[in-house]
């Protein structure tokens, strides 16, 4: 049947037994759905082409109620219909848009198959970034929507804080989000490796990150010089003496000793250790299969580490079967105590660089020690070789002054 569609006549229209229409008389194609359970929703008909062989489309516009009153459905019918009229199929659209991923979605099938060989903790640090800052800021829309000015909002909006939280996770646990630029710079390099994988598998023609420009990432590296390396010895020998953690200590001897990644040497197993060799041969870390070499110094602090029978791990947890991870509550001590406010553990390991740059290592060499995959890793600590050179070409200089002031 066909009338006018008022709000009388749509609060007017009971259920029946099936299902059953109502028809706009003023707009052709415009309706009312009245289901048998009681609901009520705006429909739009139409045809795609002309003639009456041609196709039938039904869009839903919308339940009855807020925001869809009959006048409110009315004009979106009309505009359906306008858009038919220039040969267009919105149900069509309609379909196709519902079927594209969302940036969430795409996220999560990233992570199911589409990080290659990327390390465990590395997929870690992923999720992190992908949780806290890309769904929140990202997750609802469509991947054929974002933009590169969309990236590059979300980079300002992480930067400046926007995602920055501080919550309580597990028991006695915390997990505090920060934003600034080098996190902003990281995340959208994660992000466009997410639209990379869409590209990859032809979701998308084009990666919307490609062409932003990112924050230079500046990262954190400090660098202990001479006396506050001697500063770190004392204050380990005063812990040492108190009665602090023998593992925690013997863990950031071995991290200033050998340039080595706290994971290596707190996941460190007796196994590992090849004395007759003199190295650390790690099954596994972030580069993979690695050797680490060990010095004297080095060996003598393992050898002062009791080898428990029941553990296959060098240092080993207490209560578990796993291993020690309480070196960085010590470590927060133990910097406090050496008046290294800041420090990092990891800085440990940039200062192993460090001196063995002062001591005239070339970085090829140095890059090797470290179990650095990478030239361009290792270039970073390129700067400090300035050191040696100037006190080099110091000592040139004053040879040559003296023989010249000595004629």
């Amino acid at each position: 049947m066909s009338k006018r569609l008022s709000l009388s006549v749509v609060n007017g229209a009971k259920p029946k037994e099936k299902d059953y229409f109502l028809w706009d008389a003023d707009l052709k194609g415009f309706g009312l759905k009245v289901c048998a359970g009681g609901r009520k929703s705006y429909v739009c008909k139409y045809r795609v082409g002309t003639g009456r062989s041609a196709p039938t489309r039904r869009m839903t516009i919308g339940a009855h109620g807020s925001p869809w009153t009959p006048d409110a459905a009315r004009k979106e019918a009309a505009k359906i219909l306008g858009q038919v009229a220039q040969g267009a199929d919105p149900a069509k659209v309609k379909q196709v848009d519902k079927a594209v991923l969302t940036v969430s979605e795409l996220c999560d099938r990233y992570l199911e198959v589409g990080v290659g060989t990327k390390k465990v903790s590395t997929l870690a640090t992923d999720r992190g970034r992908i949780e806290r800052h890309i769904k929140p800021l990202l997750g609802h829309r469509r991947i054929t929507d974002v933009t590169r000015a969309d990236v590059s909002q979300f980079m300002e909006d992480v930067a400046d804080g926007k995602t920055a939280v501080d919550v309580k996770t597990v028991k006695r646990g915390r997990a505090i989000v920060s934003g600034g630029k080098g996190t902003a710079a990281r995340t959208v390099g994660l992000l466009g490796g997410i639209f990379s994988y869409a590209v990859e598998v032809s979701w998308l023609k084009e990666n919307p990150v490609r062409g932003v420009k990112r924050y230079r990432d500046q990262r954190n590296e400090r660098f202990l010089d001479v006396n506050e390396l001697a500063r770190l010895g004392e204050a380990i020998a005063q812990a040492e003496a108190s009665g602090e953690n023998p593992f925690a200590l013997a863990i950031v001897r071995l991290l200033v000793l050998t340039g080595a990644r706290k994971s290596e040497i707190e996941r460190l197993k007796w196994a590992e250790i090849d004395r007759q060799f003199q190295f650390l041969r790690l099954g596994d870390s972030k580069t993979g299969q690695k050797l680490i070499v060990l010095n004297e110094a080095a060996l003598a602090v393992l050898d002062g580490v009791p080898d428990r029978v029941c553990s296959d791990y060098v240092f080993p947890a207490m209560r578990s079967d796993g291993w020690y991870q309480g070196t960085p509550k010590v470590w927060g001590r133990l910097r406090e105590l050496a008046g290294l406010h800041g420090v990092r553990l990891h800085d440990l390991r940039h200062s192993f660089a460090s001196v063995a740059v002062s001591s005239g290592l070339s970085l090829p060499v140095i890059g090797a020690l470290l179990g650095h995959s990478s030239s361009s890793t290792t270039a970073r600590y390129a700067h400090l070789g300035e050191s040696p050179l100037r006190l080099a070409a110091e000592a040139t200089g004053a040879a040559i002054k003296v023989a010249m002031e000595s004629s």
